[in-house]
């Protein structure tokens, strides 16, 4: 699921203001930020492959 930038700034506790902000005024602490949650997603979707690779394993035996 893709954030929005009020959807990341409510995560952060802040306004959508300030975030704009940081990007303009303070850019290595707004891609830390992104990075951040670029990582976050990056752990969903390993999760999920996870999960799937899991399932088929279980049909695989199943099938068997």
């Amino acid at each position: 699921m893709k954030l929005t930038q009020q959807d990341k700034a409510r995560l952060l506790g802040i306004d959508a203001r300030t975030l704009r902000k940081w990007r303009k005024e303070k850019p290595y602490l707004y891609e830390i930020i992104m990075k951040g949650f670029a990582f976050e997603e990056a752990v969903k979707k390993a999760q999920q492959n996870a999960d799937e690779l899991k399932a088929l394993e279980e049909e695989f035996k199943i099938k068997r």
